[in-house]
């Protein structure tokens, strides 16, 4: 049973967690491809989406040690579908485009408020497996670290990525509490490393029958900080 007395540091996820992830990359990738087809026109009309997802399990398959890192993916991707359609693709204009619109996005509404009070009460670090930009996104501020798979060289939920959150906080896994929305990648993936988890469960679904239940639930952030005994 989660003591929370013993609570320091909250890691947080991030996608699906502060923000609905699903609407925003297909609206980057949307405004990548257009702007693909303004500077570069047969990339768009040489590569479907399904070739696009092909020729990323390719380059997966070729750098697996890299697979976490999906800045470096995309960016590769980029490269070689310019290559394959006769370009020297401008990567990195090519993927600010993409970085942009991946980091222009709404915030659940209970985000911010709940996270401006736990900020005054525990450290707090940011722990995502994608590439989200918390100052662009402007919420740097309420955050006391921030790790990503690139930068911990594992995705959750390798106990690598967790371990490096846990000292990024300054505590230890005891007095750590991991929240995300995922069960297998965010719950179990913390638990294994040590760490308390709470499972935040915006769409009340169901719980899986084969896992250990986290300890806690909570439908969103205001029910985090209530739980962590907010005043």
């Amino acid at each position: 049973m989660l003591d929370v007395r013993t609570i320091t540091t909250i890691t947080l996820d991030l996608d699906d967690t502060l923000w609905a992830i699903g609407p925003v990359i297909a609206r980057a990738e949307r405004q990548l491809r257009d702007w693909l087809a303004s500077n570069y026109p047969r990339v768009p009309t040489e590569f479907s989406h399904d070739d696009i997802q092909s020729l990323r399990k390719q380059v997966i398959a070729e750098y697996a040690d890299r697979s976490h890192d999906l800045t470096f993916l995309r960016r590769e991707i980029i490269a070689r579908m310019g290559q394959a359609a006769g370009y020297t693709i401008d990567v990195d204009a090519a993927f600010d485009v993409f970085d942009a619109a991946r980091n222009d996005l709404d915030l659940y509404p209970d985000v911010r408020p709940a996270l401006s009070s736990l900020t005054q009460r525990f450290t707090l670090i940011a722990v995502t497996n994608g590439n989200a930009d918390l100052d662009k996104i402007g919420i740097g501020d309420l955050f006391d670290g921030f790790v990503s798979a690139r930068t911990a060289g594992a995705a959750k939920p390798a106990s690598q990525i967790f371990n490096a959150a846990v000292e990024a906080g300054g505590a230890v896994a005891a007095q750590t509490l991991h929240v995300g929305d995922h069960p297998q990648l965010d719950i179990n993936g913390a638990r294994e490393a040590g760490l308390w988890a709470v499972w935040i469960n915006r769409d009340n679904t169901a719980w899986p029958d084969d896992m250990d239940e986290p300890d806690g639930v909570v439908s969103d952030l205001h029910g985090l900080d209530r739980l962590l005994g907010s005043s």
